[in-house]
């Protein structure tokens, strides 16, 4: 050993224990071969080492004591660091991926309505711009900061009033008219069952994909939470009398017996063996959820065709553009005929230039990140399953190979003989009869307990989102709490509903009238057709020019 000014040479390890019978004779010689320069007085009383003729000053054994601690902290120190690594790149990766997922589909649903819409959209493109920067603010902060139902409603709201205002041009509205409108939304129907399939959809997918970025995240704080708790200080002399004191025998090269080993560090070890069954818990949590991402919940096969579900919408209120105005007309009242009304508008002048080609999910390829939800869903997985159980592994992970050894002729604590104790089973509750370690039992350790309570209440959230349901989460505060805030689904129905890409219903949707107090009376029922007719003529055939065949 380099340490403490102890040079124990690869030599000195390799060489054959003297028996037991020629030790005092020949241990002051060892002594001074294992331990040099300086004189060793042998007998010399210890604190925790057996008692009899020694290598070992008080001096010399509190400095192993103090290697021993660092001895104790490196194997588990090494362990946790592969866990944190493995679950920061996953995080990392899943979180690149949705991000570019929704940059994607931005950029998409821009390239294609410029081209099928042209200046029309181009003028009204800040309504989609706002869309995505609202789902990539819930992607980032939740119902915490983004309503989603209520963005989705506002965003179709919007929609319908520009779109009802284009194929009326021949009309005038007034504010208070176009709110009489948008307040009857959903009792129109007008973009057919898009908002509704969508708003289901894009819940579901943005509640899987963010529970599950941030449970991921979670894992490598709690691990480094964990894995920092510093040893007791009767561990530290277990592990200093498992370690070190073979070497004031002058048997350098004597390793512990591996039950041994077992019981020093299940004692050491305790109170994180405790996390293990809310850990296990936690991973069950992550591993059903990411069978949502794969499945019915996939963020990938909802974002990626996004444009072409919004574009089915649009076309669907421009062929149902007469039935919508009509009713409206009814419910909302007559409006006023605009001024200087041109009845004919040219394709160029509506900017409707591009011909609209319908979505082939073979003709887009994943972009995002590189890689696939399907293939970081898969790789997470095997990861997952194999951090289970890791903190009640602990033990037996640190008493394996060239450490310890399973013959009987190894050190037991006292001497180089057969280990005769029971070996102790994992959580605190279990050390009260530890031979090796003292371990008080009524004292749990505060940070792991912590833990246990941070990983209880992540897989509530887990379980919540495995149901559709959408819980806040702060991702500033760890372990604070949140509210759910929505559903996506609340029974196994969710399993029933897997139409992730769909269609407009081939017949047009028929509202129900709705009574409210008319705001314009000038007109009537007898103008609704004929004002109708004279503007499709113009600029609803313009409108729908581009997805003739």
């Amino acid at each position: 050993m380099a340490h403490v000014s102890l040079q124990v040479t690869m030599a000195d390890r390799g060489r054959t224990m003297i028996p037991s019978t020629t030790l005092r004779l020949k241990l002051p010689v060892l002594c001074n071969r294992i331990f040099s320069p300086s004189s060793v007085p042998v007998g010399a009383p210890l604190k925790v080492c057996p008692q009899g003729y020694s290598c070992c000053t008080l001096e010399m054994e509190e400095k192993l004591s103090q290697q021993s601690h660092s001895d104790l902290k490196a194997p588990i120190s090494q362990l946790s660091s592969n866990l944190q690594s493995t679950f920061k790149q996953r995080h990392s990766h899943f979180d690149q991926f949705f991000r570019e997922l929704l940059d994607n589909a931005e950029h998409s649903l821009n390239d294609m309505f410029v081209r099928t819409y042209g200046l029309m959209y181009v003028h009204n493109a800040e309504l989609f711009k706002h869309f995505f920067q609202e789902l990539k603010r819930y992607y980032v902060s939740g119902s915490g900061a983004v309503n989603l139902d209520s963005m989705l409603s506002d965003f179709w709201e919007d929609l319908l009033e520009r779109m009802f205002q284009l194929v009326n041009v021949q009309y005038e509205f007034s504010d208070a008219y176009m709110e009489c409108v948008s307040r009857h939304t959903e009792q129109l129907k007008p973009f057919g069952d898009v908002p509704r399939k969508l708003r289901l959809q894009l819940t579901r997918a943005f509640v899987a994909a963010r529970t599950f970025t941030r449970g991921l995240a979670l894992m490598p704080e709690v691990v480094n939470k964990v894995s920092t708790v510093s040893a007791s200080p009767s561990c530290v002399r277990a592990a200093m009398k498992m370690l070190y004191c073979p070497y004031c025998k002058g048997q350098v090269a004597l390793k512990p017996c591996q039950n041994y080993c077992l019981n020093v560090m299940r004692g050491c070890l305790a109170n994180q063996a405790d996390l293990d069954t809310e850990w296990n818990n936690f991973l069950d949590a992550m591993l059903s959820l990411a069978e949502r991402l794969e499945g019915p919940f996939n963020f990938e096969s909802v974002m990626d065709p996004i444009d072409v579900k919004i574009s089915d919408a649009i076309m669907n209120m421009q062929e149902n553009s007469m039935q919508v105005s009509q009713k409206v007309f009814q419910g909302c009242g007559q409006p006023k005929p605009g001024n200087g009304f041109r009845s004919r508008r040219s394709v160029k002048e509506t900017g409707f230039t591009g011909r609209f080609r319908p979505y082939s999910p073979d003709a887009r390829p994943t972009t995002a990140a590189g890689t696939s939800l399907d293939r970081l869903t898969t790789d997470v997985k095997k990861r997952l399953k194999h951090a289970k159980k890791f903190w009640s592994t602990l033990p037996e992970s640190v008493c394996a190979g060239e450490r310890i050894t399973s013959r009987d002729d190894c050190w037991n604590g006292t001497a180089k003989s057969r280990y005769e104790s029971v070996v102790m089973g994992n959580g605190l509750a279990n050390q009260v009869s530890n031979p090796d370690v003292e371990v008080d039992i009524t004292k749990p350790d505060v940070v792991i307990r912590s833990q246990i309570a941070v990983l209880k209440e992540m897989t509530s959230w887990l379980k919540a989102a495995h149901s559709g349901n959408d819980i806040s989460i702060d991702q500033d505060e760890d372990g604070s709490g949140g509210q759910e805030s929505g559903s996506g689904c609340d029974s196994p129905s969710c399993e029933a509903d897997r139409d992730i890409y769909f269609s407009i219903p081939p017949t047009p949707i028929n509202p129900r009238v709705f009574k409210v107090v008319h705001q314009e009376t000038t007109g009537g029922d007898r103008m609704a057709h004929g004002s109708m007719a004279l503007a499709l003529c113009g600029l609803t055939l313009a409108l729908l020019a581009p997805h003739w065949r």
